[in-house]
């Protein structure tokens, strides 16, 4: 059993978001605070974002606000003006307006107003319980349920995920520090050796990268005898969870399906009355010959995958979670190549391979 890919630390490639300041559209917890001297403005853009996202379903305009964040929290020294701003990709003219507003008068009349509705508030902070998504947190709001109260007094109207999601809810917001990670990632790979020494594990996210805190824990599993040309494997995937729960580090189903589980896991406390927060879990089954390129894409950041993407398609490839294929003259994509490593993959776009802490952009 290996750990694959070396390199360090995980986290889940998602949006910049605001450390330690929640605000009304629910700064998630997941993020790990750093040094960013435009902090003010990539609040503001992840507020919005998460606005656009839970309560308009805007994906478009979420995204458009998601990567303007994510590209000002790297600029290294503080933005000035929107024109300024507008310089950097992904930073476009309504955006800059914005920012505009923002430098002059410390605040954005559209987030202002947002903040005064009720349902907008209630409903993004609904959708920080594990299991609550925008739709089923509008339905609970409409039904007069806007609180971790209202929720606590109406748990029957919740399915088996979100209950759990509930039941944590505090613990589901810290994040986990890296420290804690590493101990994580030597149970659980010690754990899969005793099913089976010829499994192969990875821990993903920003902790591969080298994050000093992470918001989950998602591992990839795979085995020699799992292809895509198997017949479904399940019990690859829910023999490790048993063993994890036998354990005593998994404590809780969320779901759990052939090549996904969902749950819940916790390290053993080391004195009476200090125990660790619960943490999420996810261990996602995947074939032999698919896995190199699923632990490219979930150890991300998304942003470097996009780049990825881009470039290989360029060289004449077409990259995915899955594979890596040839385009033909006609665009048309040919069989997947043979993929035994991640530098397979860069070797094929013939770009020099990063180490996963150089993929953080």
């Amino acid at each position: 059993m290996r750990l694959v890919g070396g390199g360090g630390s995980p986290v889940w490639p998602g949006f910049p978001e605001a450390a330690g300041r929640p605000g009304l559209l629910g700064m998630s917890k997941r993020k790990a605070p750093q040094e960013n001297p435009n902090e003010g403005i990539t609040d503001f853009l992840t507020e919005l974002a998460n606005y656009e996202r839970n309560v308009n379903r805007a994906i478009h305009k979420y995204n458009a606000y998601r990567k303007a964040a994510s590209v000002i929290s790297k600029y290294p020294s503080k933005i000035k003006s929107g024109a300024e701003a507008k310089k950097l990709d992904g930073v476009g003219a309504k955006i800059a307006e914005k920012i505009d507003e923002f430098l002059s008068t410390g605040k954005l009349r559209k987030l202002e107003k947002i903040r005064q509705d009720d349902t907008s508030s209630s409903i993004n902070f609904l959708t920080r319980v594990s299991g609550i998504g925008p739709a089923a947190a509008r339905k609970l709001v409409d039904e007069g349920i806007k609180t971790l109260e209202d929720l606590k007094k109406n748990e029957h109207k919740l399915n088996h995920h979100q209950r759990i999601g509930l039941k944590y809810f505090e613990d589901f917001e810290k994040r986990i520090p890296r420290v804690e990670m590493l101990e994580m990632q030597e149970i659980i790979l010690s754990e899969v050796k005793k099913v089976d020494p010829r499994y192969i594990a990875t821990v993903c996210g920003s902790f591969r990268r080298g994050a000093e805190s992470s918001g989950d824990m998602d591992i990839l599993l795979t085995h020699p005898n799992f292809t895509s040309e198997s017949s479904k494997q399940p019990k690859l995937l829910h023999q490790v969870v048993e063993q994890l729960e036998k354990a005593h580090f998994v404590t809780d189903t969320l779901s759990k399906g052939d090549t996904k589980f969902m749950g819940v896991c916790r390290l053993p406390s080391k004195d009476e009355g200090s125990d660790y927060p619960y943490r999420r879990i996810d261990v996602r089954l995947i074939p032999k010959d698919q896995y190199y390129c699923g632990v490219l894409y979930f150890t991300g950041s998304d942003i470097f995958n996009k780049n990825m993407r881009t470039h290989a398609l360029e060289k004449g490839f077409t990259l995915n979670e899955y594979t890596i294929r040839p385009l033909g003259v006609t665009g048309v994509a040919g069989e997947p190549l043979p993929v035994d490593s991640e530098e397979d993959i860069f070797d094929y776009i013939q770009w020099k391979y990063r180490e996963p802490k150089e993929r953080s952009e």
